[in-house]
């Protein structure tokens, strides 16, 4: 009887340590963007570091429209981690334009890179600013996007009606790249990370020069709008290929953002992962290297930081503030 006794014992102490691994097993979904961006990379690349690097997990990266998708995704916790910009973020928390009707309950994980915002065209478009894309055949971005939405407004911002002075199309970044070399459509707009490959793509085509339109005057009026989301950057000259003048434009801040009802030691593993590991992460895109513990701040992004991210970050010494 002991050893029938000390048999179900080791029998259930077993099933017991089966199940304990069970529960910490985990299917992650990252979503990202298209695959000419960089959202896709970058999420590629941290869903190989959760799955490496955190026993029993198992993520993917999926591809989307975009940062509005993505957002909607998560809001419907049918994704578990999204790459997303803050304007469209701030829309989402407050339940307005794209998501009217709709608040997403949204935690930052992260501050990523300051996304910057291009304006695309080639040399013969007769386009030095944005107010020359009146009349013009121009992609404000993909539906769902948050491309879509900051085109708007810098297309608003600059006194033009994005649906009435421009024929408007609502391409990705790489469908514009080859609608631009197809003699297609006259410009793009594209918020991402530098360099972006589908920008470098058009850059690089034989018989078209790359010309990235300023428009870093607009940022002023966007914030009397919409709040202080955006700030005057620069792409330097020689970022892509024909590019000799530096770019001036708007940038606003990526970020990495869950459902706040993910588990707190889901999160802290999650951001962990991505500071412990970061020199992998830049070698899947140089935008990684710039996610610091710097720009981890409270102002960078309008949704609340995760307590697990927190915990993390407290742990390094950083304050968010």
């Amino acid at each position: 009887m002991k050893r029938l006794a000390l048999g179900l014992a080791v029998a259930l102490g077993l099933g017991l340590a089966t199940s304990a691994q069970a529960q910490d097993s985990r299917a992650m979904s990252i979503v990202t963007g298209g695959t000419g961006g960089v959202y896709y990379p970058l999420g590629g690349g941290l869903a190989n570091m959760l799955t490496k690097y955190v026993p029993n997990w198992a993520a993917t990266a999926e591809v989307t429209g975009g940062s509005v998708d993505n957002l909607k995704l998560v809001g419907a916790e049918r994704a578990d981690i999204a790459f997303a910009m803050a304007d469209a973020s701030l829309d989402a928390l407050r339940a307005e334009g794209k998501f009217k009707g709709n608040k997403v309950p949204l935690k930052t994980l992260a501050v990523l890179y300051p996304n910057r915002m291009h304006v695309v065209t080639v040399d013969g478009k007769n386009i030095s600013s944005v107010a020359d894309l009146k009349g013009k055949r121009v992609s404000t971005g993909s539906q769902g996007s948050a491309t879509e939405v900051m085109g708007f407004r810098v297309l608003e911002a600059a006194g033009l009606n994005p649906e009435k002075d421009i024929t408007r199309e609502r391409l990705g970044v790489a469908e514009s790249t080859n609608a631009m070399k197809d003699g297609k459509i006259d410009a793009y707009f594209w918020v991402g990370g530098v360099p972006t490959s589908a920008v470098t793509d058009l850059g690089a085509t034989p018989g078209l020069t790359l010309k990235l339109v300023d428009h870093a005057d607009l940022a002023e009026k966007m914030n009397a709008k919409w709040g202080p989301l955006y700030s005057a950057g620069e792409i330097p000259a020689g970022a892509y290929p024909g590019q000799t003048a530096v770019n001036k434009q708007v940038n606003v801040w990526n970020i990495l953002v869950v459902h706040e009802s993910m588990p707190d030691d889901v999160a802290y593993n999650i951001v962990k992962t991505m500071f412990e590991h970061k020199a992998e992460w830049v070698a899947t895109h140089k935008s990684a290297a710039e996610v610091v513990m710097e720009n981890q701040r409270s102002g960078n992004s309008p949704a609340p930081f995760h307590p697990g991210a927190l915990r993390y970050f407290t742990e390094k010494g950083v304050k968010v503030n």
